[in-house]
């Protein structure tokens, strides 16, 4: 008798139909379908912010990659995140990888929240970036207008600032920039 071949997690992610993203998180296939607007708009104008100043020095202490949905695979293949976008200090990963996988743990991450994501952002990929060492985590809700930032403290992840509406906040890691967060909203 033959046994039938069964699909890797990594292998049913990569066969994902064109507009799904895919993650393997705590061994589970997890799907979303591309963001919606808000959710676009607000990941575009946070990296035009960031990637002028941490990229590209305009303004800005630069020595960063400010990367948008980079594929990091914390275990190859067996536990991969998309965090909306992601940053790594230049000295720790001097050339971005030729490939899609991403092996060096980012120094930050931001989520960008909506209705069918908070949940799985906070109680799943959260503890996740804390259990690989992510420094800097921020969690940013187009809909409600708030941007979280917390950083990793002996394990766990300590609040350091919580911003709304028209604020501008400046918080690490990048609190060299001054972010307007009316920018972030549509």
């Amino acid at each position: 008798m033959q046994h039938a071949y069964k699909q890797t997690l990594y292998e049913q992610l990569e066969a994902l139909p064109e507009g799904l993203t895919g993650e393997i998180l705590n061994g589970q296939l997890h799907t979303q379908p591309r963001p919606a607007g808000p959710h676009a708009r607000t990941a575009s104008e946070l990296t035009y912010d960031l990637v002028g100043s941490y990229g590209r020095g305009r303004g800005g202490p630069g020595g960063w990659w400010i990367l948008v949905e980079p594929e990091i695979h914390f275990i190859t293949d067996r536990e991969v995140a998309v965090p909306d976008l992601a940053g790594w200090r230049k000295e720790r990963m001097p050339q971005i990888p030729e490939g899609h996988r991403f092996e060096v743990v980012p120094d930050w991450v931001c989520e960008i929240l909506s209705p069918s994501t908070e949940s799985k952002d906070r109680e799943v990929k959260m503890p996740i970036y804390a259990h690989y060492g992510v420094a800097y985590a921020w969690l940013v809700d187009p809909k409600r207008c708030t941007l979280e930032a917390y950083a990793l403290d002996n394990g766990e992840w300590r609040l350091l600032a919580k911003a709304s509406g028209n604020e501008a906040i400046a918080v690490a890691p990048f609190d060299a920039l001054k972010l307007e967060l009316s920018n972030l909203w549509s």
